[in-house]
């Protein structure tokens, strides 16, 4: 009897280990299964060789294969979101190779709250802990852009914004919603975006319970019919929603927390902007020109001074009037020298391309129907009148910001972001030639680029607004004056420089950002 007990109490003793065995092998498989598109490294000659093989890496340290299956579950689908632009390496810090190399890197994940430890590493060299949020967007946005700014919804500061990441989930707030929506259409790169970012969740802090402010990225293309529908044209959009119907844009880009908050006590649609006054052909002396009309009207008249011109520019707005009367004065000459003309660029694009207009207003003298001089120091009627009875060659024009041997960078539209990503550290200055506060600046902006010129992390770059297609950046990067000086890590944008503009201003915020460099790589070296 005591015999049969005894080999009772075995069999229960083998059945227990064997479905503690068979838990643990289901365990391994589940962490395998897993773990399939994740690099497993358990030596240091490997993992010296990943980093040295793989620009982007992140790396999962756990304590142990499976206390962390969550974890690996969504490193795995993290993944499979970044092949071919980033790398998921794990190294478990719990089996007897593991170990050898997490005390060689210095790495304790049983120190950590969760049990594990989350590092990147960049171009082969330890880059930052991973501190954001170990969520698959997040993890995701990170591996595809890792010196980028966080996403919105990571700020703390932004808890109380209602952040929105599908078409679904936004209708069903706005169809489900009893209280007011103030919905913020935006881009992540958007420099006008960034600046009202802080302003809009600061106002939704302050309506709490009473309104919700939601923010929504409707940048890719998935959302074209979202901003078709609710006329985004460009970034950030307002939208104001009540019990489910579209009311208003909200258009006030320079607003305080404190004014969209009145604004919701009373929306209101924003105010018709005053129409461009057309250069009325009817009652101006000047002709104005298509590109139909053009080659057919210099056949005809031998001397022409012609303003090509765009209806918004400011300094073209300016001018007619000088254009206007000009024009009148010599028409009542019998022994007029010319007639003057315009040609809206904009309209008549073919035309203006043939003559590489690039800025406005633009004034070229043609003879003959040739051209034949570009006048950019004839503005007032006076001068105008003087120079056609007296043709003659405009001094050569002063050498521009752009033409002169410096190691300022000058970027335009097209290059603008490209060229920023490649430097770690920033400063650009968007200006407009004819400025007079830029051209004070203009000096000490070269000489302190002229003094970071070996290192090759840091960039001083220039924006000319006024040229080609750099008025929709200038706007698109939040600026409203001139000159304004913006800083980008990494090709993000990351605040407004608002220091002293001289040579010291503009080195010393430039050493301080290297001496935190230094001090982090410190950091980093001792951790290693």
């Amino acid at each position: 009897m005591a015999s049969q007990n005894r080999c009772g109490r075995r069999v229960r003793e083998l059945d227990v280990n064997v479905l503690l065995f068979l838990l643990g092998l289901v365990s391994l498989l589940q962490a395998a299964k897993v773990s399939q598109l994740i690099e497993r490294v358990s030596d240091h000659k490997d993992f010296k060789k990943l980093l040295r093989t793989r620009t982007n890496v992140l790396v999962l340290y756990t304590k142990s294969a499976t206390s962390t299956e969550p974890q690996l579950k969504l490193l795995s689908d993290v993944a499979q979101a970044v092949k071919g632009q980033g790398t998921i390496a794990w190294v478990n810090c719990g089996d007897s190779e593991g170990r050898k190399l997490c005390k060689k890197l210095k790495v304790d994940p049983s120190s950590k709250k969760h049990g594990y430890d989350i590092s990147h590493f960049k171009d082969g060299t330890f880059h930052t802990e991973y501190t954001r949020p170990a969520t698959f967007k997040s993890m995701v946005a990170f591996l595809k852009d890792p010196t980028g700014a966080p996403l919105w919804e990571e700020n703390p500061d932004a808890k109380d914004v209602f952040h929105i990441e599908t078409e679904k989930e936004f209708r069903k707030l706005v169809k489900r919603e009893e209280r007011p929506i103030l919905m913020m259409f935006y881009a992540p790169w958007c420099g006008v975006c960034k600046r009202m970012q802080p302003i809009f969740q600061q106002a939704a802090t302050e309506t709490k319970g009473k309104y919700v402010l939601a923010g929504m990225n409707v940048h890719p293309a998935e959302f074209d019919g979202l901003k078709q529908e609710y006329k985004v044209k460009g970034y950030p959009t307002f939208c104001y929603f009540e019990k489910g119907k579209f009311l208003h844009h909200y258009e006030n880009y320079g607003a305080t927390a404190k004014d969209i908050a009145e604004w919701l006590k009373n929306p209101q649609p924003p105010q018709p902007k005053t129409p461009e006054v057309p250069w009325s052909e009817s009652d101006s002396a000047v002709f104005h020109l298509t590109d139909d009309t053009f080659d057919s009207f210099m056949e005809r008249h031998s001397s022409v001074l012609l303003m090509f011109y765009a209806p918004w520019c400011g300094h073209c707005k300016k001018m007619k009037p000088e254009f206007d009367e000009a024009a009148e004065i010599l028409n009542k000459d019998p022994d007029s020298p010319g007639v003057l003309a315009a040609l809206d660029a904009t309209v008549h694009k073919s035309v203006g391309e043939r003559f590489k207009i690039s800025g406005f207003p633009t004034i070229k003298f043609f003879e003959k129907g040739e051209e034949k001089y570009t006048l950019p120091h004839i503005r007032t009627k006076d001068k105008i009148v003087e120079w056609l009875q007296n043709p003659q060659a405009p001094p050569p024009p002063e050498q521009s910001w752009e033409e002169k041997q410096s190691s300022v960078i000058h970027l335009g539209a097209e290059e603008f972001r490209e060229a920023l990503k490649k430097k770690k550290h920033s400063l650009v200055m968007f200006y407009a030639p004819w400025c007079p506060h830029c051209k004070n600046t203009i000096p000490h902006f070269t000489t302190a680029a002229d003094i970071f010129k070996e290192d090759r992390k840091i960039a001083y770059a220039a924006v000319d607004c006024t040229k080609g297609q750099n008025g929709e950046l200038c706007k698109q990067e939040g600026v409203e004056g001139y000159p304004t000086f913006n800083y980008y890590n990494y090709g993000k944008f990351g605040d407004k420089y608002s220091g002293d503009r001289g040579e010291a201003g503009f080195t010393g915020f430039m050493r301080s950002l290297r001496g935190q460099d230094q001090e982090k790589a410190g950091k980093r070296k001792e951790e290693l």
